[in-house]
């Protein structure tokens, strides 16, 4: 595990695939939503932002044009900023729809892909993430030098990545996201998480978020652990536990700010978490360096 001494990672998650503007007026959408707030979010501090494209009807997309729509604009004011996209299967569950925006090139071109290590339910819907689909979807990000957001809901994921360092999969450097609170996945419990941290690799960032009402717990914890979090409207759009009150993404990464100030820490930046994880530096160069 690397463990950035008093320095947290901000994973900053604006929309995602579920939240509609009838759940709340606050998830961007557009890519001009969702370029602004990531720049809100990038001047008060953040370290990478996990993307999710929707097209004009407001519903998820797998096209590259949007994604790229939305990397030009944040990289107009933020180019050192690390740029994660989502090659998530929940609703669009063929490689060619979720390997498109990996083709992106150039300054174009993401830093970092998202790849979830197993199927999962959630409480209505699953998550389809068969072994071929994981084994194809690693094979093009680490032939197109795209470092894997590698996506673990419960410890089984965490032994399906020493799998694929196995078969030759995935690079030397890991950054992995713990998501916790799934209905049928591992909850923001010390001891899960402890038996979850226990088994990552070697020259692992780690970064915990939750959803729903676990959110706030999980990110608390997270930073108290000195690890980093993630966090915004994709996972929790609720400022309160007793959700009286929606969340703008702002208030939750200044409230991420606050927090992470108490404990005398401070907001790890992206070329810090670039030379950790073998990103590229140079300007205009983007995804690991050659």
């Amino acid at each position: 595990m690397i463990n950035i001494e008093n320095k947290i990672v901000i994973n900053f998650t604006p929309t995602g695939m579920l939240p509609t503007k009838k759940d709340t007026p606050y998830v961007p959408i557009s890519p001009e939503e969702i370029i602004e707030d990531v720049r809100r979010a990038y001047l008060l501090g953040i370290t990478m932002v996990h993307l999710h494209a929707r097209d004009e009807n407001g519903l998820p997309s797998h096209r590259k044009e949007i994604y790229a729509k939305i990397i030009q604009g944040i990289r107009e004011f933020a180019p050192e900023l690390i740029i994660c996209v989502s090659t998530s299967g929940r609703i669009l569950n063929t490689l060619e729809t979720r390997s498109e925006v990996l083709d992106l090139e150039d300054e174009l071109k993401p830093d970092m892909a998202s790849l979830t290590m197993s199927s999962l339910n959630f409480n209505r819907s699953a998550s389809i993430n068969d072994p071929k689909m994981i084994f194809d979807l690693a094979t093009i990000m680490k032939d197109k030098k795209i470092l894997a957001e590698i996506e673990v809901f419960d410890l089984g994921m965490i032994n399906y990545i020493h799998y694929l360092v196995k078969k030759d999969l995935l690079n030397e450097s890991f950054y992995v996201n713990f998501i916790l609170g799934n209905i049928a996945s591992a909850q923001t419990d010390l001891l899960h998480i402890g038996s979850m941290i226990k088994d990552l690799p070697d020259k692992t960032v780690l970064s915990i978020g939750g959803v729903g009402n676990q959110q706030l717990s999980a990110n608390a914890l997270a930073i108290s652990m000195n690890y980093g979090i993630r966090i915004g409207l994709e996972d929790n759009i609720w400022f309160d536990q007793e959700r009286t009150k929606l969340a703008t993404n702002l208030e939750l990464v200044q409230r991420a700010h606050h927090i992470i100030k108490s404990m005398n820490k401070e907001v790890l930046t992206s070329i810090e978490l670039r030379e950790i994880l073998g990103l590229n530096t140079q300007k205009g160069k983007y995804g690991l360096k050659d």
